[in-house]
Protein backbone atom coordinates (compact mmCIF):
# COMPACT_ATOMS: atom_id res chain seq x y z
CA UNK A 1 0.00 0.00 0.00
CA UNK A 2 0.87 3.52 -0.10
CA UNK A 3 -1.99 6.32 -0.07
CA UNK A 4 -3.22 3.57 2.38
CA UNK A 5 -1.05 4.21 4.73
CA UNK A 6 -1.09 7.59 4.52
CA UNK A 7 -4.80 7.86 4.73
CA UNK A 8 -3.85 6.32 8.59
CA UNK A 9 -2.07 9.51 9.39
CA UNK A 10 -4.81 11.78 8.34
CA UNK A 11 -7.24 9.81 9.93
CA UNK A 12 -5.17 9.68 13.34
CA UNK A 13 -5.10 13.34 13.67
CA UNK A 14 -8.87 13.45 15.15
CA UNK A 15 -7.13 10.55 17.61
CA UNK A 16 -4.16 12.47 18.32
CA UNK A 17 -5.25 16.19 17.65
CA UNK A 18 -1.88 17.91 19.67
CA UNK A 19 0.42 15.68 17.32
CA UNK A 20 1.43 16.94 14.45
CA UNK A 21 0.89 15.37 11.44
CA UNK A 22 4.19 15.54 9.89
CA UNK A 23 4.60 12.56 12.71
CA UNK A 24 0.90 10.97 12.23
CA UNK A 25 1.77 10.75 8.64
CA UNK A 26 5.67 9.09 8.97
CA UNK A 27 4.34 6.99 11.77
CA UNK A 28 2.15 4.20 9.14
CA UNK A 29 4.95 5.32 6.72
CA UNK A 30 8.18 4.55 8.98
CA UNK A 31 9.13 1.11 7.84
CA UNK A 32 8.85 2.03 4.31
CA UNK A 33 11.09 4.91 5.39
CA UNK A 34 13.78 2.78 6.70
CA UNK A 35 13.23 -0.09 3.63
CA UNK A 36 15.19 2.11 1.29
CA UNK A 37 17.80 2.96 3.53
CA UNK A 38 18.50 -0.55 4.37
CA UNK A 39 18.02 -1.43 0.39
CA UNK A 40 20.68 1.10 -0.43
CA UNK A 41 23.26 -0.35 2.04
CA UNK A 42 22.79 -3.83 1.29
CA UNK A 43 20.85 -5.43 4.07
CA UNK A 44 17.67 -5.98 2.27
CA UNK A 45 17.16 -6.93 -1.26
CA UNK A 46 14.44 -6.22 -3.63
CA UNK A 47 14.56 -7.26 -7.43
CA UNK A 48 12.20 -6.27 -10.28
CA UNK A 49 10.37 -8.86 -11.19
CA UNK A 50 7.28 -7.91 -13.24
CA UNK A 51 4.31 -9.98 -13.10
CA UNK A 52 5.35 -10.68 -9.47
CA UNK A 53 2.31 -9.73 -8.45
CA UNK A 54 -0.50 -7.62 -11.02
CA UNK A 55 -0.36 -4.37 -8.84
CA UNK A 56 3.46 -4.05 -8.42
CA UNK A 57 6.47 -5.31 -10.57
CA UNK A 58 8.85 -5.75 -7.31
CA UNK A 59 9.77 -8.76 -5.26
CA UNK A 60 10.67 -8.25 -1.75
CA UNK A 61 12.84 -10.99 -1.16
CA UNK A 62 14.45 -9.99 2.16
CA UNK A 63 13.47 -7.61 4.15
CA UNK A 64 13.24 -8.86 7.73
CA UNK A 65 14.55 -5.70 9.67
CA UNK A 66 11.68 -3.48 8.42
CA UNK A 67 9.06 -5.56 7.56
CA UNK A 68 8.63 -8.77 9.68
CA UNK A 69 5.76 -8.82 12.38
CA UNK A 70 8.37 -9.41 15.23
CA UNK A 71 10.75 -5.87 14.39
CA UNK A 72 7.29 -4.09 13.44
CA UNK A 73 6.33 -4.14 16.48
CA UNK A 74 9.84 -3.35 17.67
CA UNK A 75 9.45 -0.50 16.21
CA UNK A 76 6.37 0.46 16.92
CA UNK A 77 6.79 0.55 20.54
CA UNK A 78 10.47 2.58 19.82
CA UNK A 79 8.07 5.02 18.42
CA UNK A 80 5.51 4.96 21.04
CA UNK A 81 8.12 5.64 23.81
CA UNK A 82 10.16 7.81 22.47
CA UNK A 83 7.23 10.21 21.74
CA UNK A 84 6.01 9.82 24.93
CA UNK A 85 9.46 10.75 26.48
CA UNK A 86 9.61 14.45 24.69
CA UNK A 87 5.91 15.10 24.75
CA UNK A 88 4.47 13.43 27.49
CA UNK A 89 1.40 12.83 25.40
CA UNK A 90 0.17 9.60 26.02
CA UNK A 91 -2.71 9.62 23.10
CA UNK A 92 -0.08 10.61 20.87
CA UNK A 93 2.47 7.77 21.79
CA UNK A 94 -0.51 5.11 21.55
CA UNK A 95 -1.31 6.46 18.25
CA UNK A 96 1.95 7.06 16.96
CA UNK A 97 2.85 3.19 17.94
CA UNK A 98 -0.44 1.68 16.16
CA UNK A 99 0.27 3.84 13.12
CA UNK A 100 3.69 2.42 12.71
CA UNK A 101 2.38 -1.22 13.35
CA UNK A 102 -0.59 -0.24 10.87
CA UNK A 103 1.87 -0.59 8.21
CA UNK A 104 2.44 -4.38 8.78
CA UNK A 105 -0.96 -5.16 8.96
CA UNK A 106 -2.15 -3.29 5.52
CA UNK A 107 1.10 -4.93 3.78
CA UNK A 108 0.36 -8.01 5.12
CA UNK A 109 -3.53 -7.79 3.30
CA UNK A 110 -1.68 -6.24 0.23
CA UNK A 111 1.57 -8.63 -0.31
CA UNK A 112 1.71 -11.67 -1.95
CA UNK A 113 3.22 -14.00 1.00
CA UNK A 114 6.61 -12.70 1.37
CA UNK A 115 6.27 -10.90 4.75
CA UNK A 116 8.37 -12.84 7.69
CA UNK A 117 6.97 -12.90 10.84
CA UNK A 118 10.64 -12.41 12.40
CA UNK A 119 14.37 -12.04 11.36
CA UNK A 120 15.62 -15.43 10.10
CA UNK A 121 11.67 -16.77 10.31
CA UNK A 122 10.97 -19.35 7.38
CA UNK A 123 7.06 -18.52 7.57
CA UNK A 124 5.83 -15.98 5.09
CA UNK A 125 2.69 -14.12 5.09
CA UNK A 126 0.37 -12.18 2.85
CA UNK A 127 -3.31 -12.10 1.63
CA UNK A 128 -2.47 -11.42 -1.66
CA UNK A 129 -4.70 -8.07 -2.22
CA UNK A 130 -2.38 -6.98 -4.89
CA UNK A 131 -3.16 -9.81 -7.31
CA UNK A 132 -5.73 -7.85 -8.50
CA UNK A 133 -5.53 -4.02 -9.62
CA UNK A 134 -9.20 -3.38 -9.24
CA UNK A 135 -9.22 -4.29 -5.80
CA UNK A 136 -6.40 -2.38 -4.97
CA UNK A 137 -7.81 0.70 -6.38
CA UNK A 138 -10.58 0.34 -4.42
CA UNK A 139 -9.65 -0.66 -1.28
CA UNK A 140 -6.50 2.13 -1.33
CA UNK A 141 -8.86 4.76 -3.05
CA UNK A 142 -11.34 4.45 -0.50
CA UNK A 143 -9.23 4.15 2.92
CA UNK A 144 -7.43 7.71 1.05
CA UNK A 145 -10.64 9.93 0.31
CA UNK A 146 -11.72 8.83 4.03
CA UNK A 147 -8.89 9.39 5.46
CA UNK A 148 -8.56 12.99 3.61
CA UNK A 149 -12.56 13.81 4.56
CA UNK A 150 -11.87 12.95 8.00
CA UNK A 151 -8.61 15.27 8.02
CA UNK A 152 -10.45 18.13 6.42
CA UNK A 153 -13.35 17.73 8.43
CA UNK A 154 -11.39 17.57 12.11
CA UNK A 155 -8.99 21.03 11.17
CA UNK A 156 -9.54 24.14 9.30
CA UNK A 157 -7.09 26.36 7.50
CA UNK A 158 -5.64 29.82 9.09
CA UNK A 159 -4.03 30.87 5.48
CA UNK A 160 -3.52 30.10 2.38
CA UNK A 161 -0.80 27.45 3.21
CA UNK A 162 -3.09 25.52 5.13
CA UNK A 163 -5.54 25.43 2.13
CA UNK A 164 -3.03 25.23 -0.75
CA UNK A 165 -0.32 23.24 0.85
CA UNK A 166 -3.14 20.59 2.22
CA UNK A 167 -5.08 20.03 -1.05
CA UNK A 168 -1.84 19.98 -3.32
CA UNK A 169 -0.52 17.17 -1.20
CA UNK A 170 -3.59 15.30 -1.25
CA UNK A 171 -3.31 15.73 -5.32
CA UNK A 172 0.29 15.28 -5.22
CA UNK A 173 -0.43 11.46 -3.22
CA UNK A 174 -2.42 10.73 -5.90
CA UNK A 175 -0.81 11.57 -8.78
CA UNK A 176 2.23 10.06 -7.73
CA UNK A 177 0.22 6.84 -6.61
CA UNK A 178 -0.93 7.12 -10.49
CA UNK A 179 2.56 7.09 -11.75
CA UNK A 180 3.52 3.84 -10.07
CA UNK A 181 0.54 1.96 -10.74
CA UNK A 182 0.96 2.93 -14.87
CA UNK A 183 4.15 4.21 -15.49
CA UNK A 184 6.92 1.66 -16.32
CA UNK A 185 8.79 -0.21 -13.64
CA UNK A 186 12.01 1.26 -12.09
CA UNK A 187 14.95 0.79 -14.00
CA UNK A 188 17.03 -1.39 -10.81
CA UNK A 189 16.53 -2.15 -7.06
CA UNK A 190 19.49 0.87 -6.57
CA UNK A 191 16.76 2.74 -8.01
CA UNK A 192 14.17 2.37 -5.94
CA UNK A 193 16.26 2.63 -2.56
CA UNK A 194 17.30 6.26 -4.05
CA UNK A 195 13.53 7.04 -4.92
CA UNK A 196 12.09 5.33 -1.66
CA UNK A 197 14.50 8.13 -0.14
CA UNK A 198 11.85 10.93 -1.30
CA UNK A 199 9.02 9.79 0.76
CA UNK A 200 11.36 11.38 3.85
CA UNK A 201 9.68 14.59 2.32
CA UNK A 202 5.83 13.66 2.48
CA UNK A 203 6.16 14.02 6.40
CA UNK A 204 8.15 17.28 6.45
CA UNK A 205 5.33 18.46 3.77
CA UNK A 206 2.43 17.27 6.25
CA UNK A 207 4.12 19.46 9.37
CA UNK A 208 3.99 22.65 7.04
CA UNK A 209 0.55 22.63 5.87
CA UNK A 210 -0.81 21.32 8.95
CA UNK A 211 0.99 23.60 10.92
CA UNK A 212 -1.40 26.33 9.24
CA UNK A 213 -4.57 24.52 10.23
CA UNK A 214 -6.79 24.20 13.35
CA UNK A 215 -7.70 21.44 15.38
CA UNK A 216 -11.92 22.18 15.04
CA UNK A 217 -13.70 19.48 16.62
CA UNK A 218 -15.10 19.45 19.82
Amino acid sequence: MFIGHVAVGFAAKRVAPKTSLGLLIAAPLALDLLWPVLVLVGVERVRIDPGNTAFTPLAFTYYPWSHSLLMSLVWSVLAGVAYWLWRRYAVGALVLGAGVFSHWVLDAVSHRPDMPLYPGGATMVGLGLWNSVPATLVVECLMYAAGVWLYARATKPRDRIGTYGFWSFVAFQLLVYAMNEFGPPPPSAQAIGCMGLALWLLPVWAWWFDSHRDYSCS
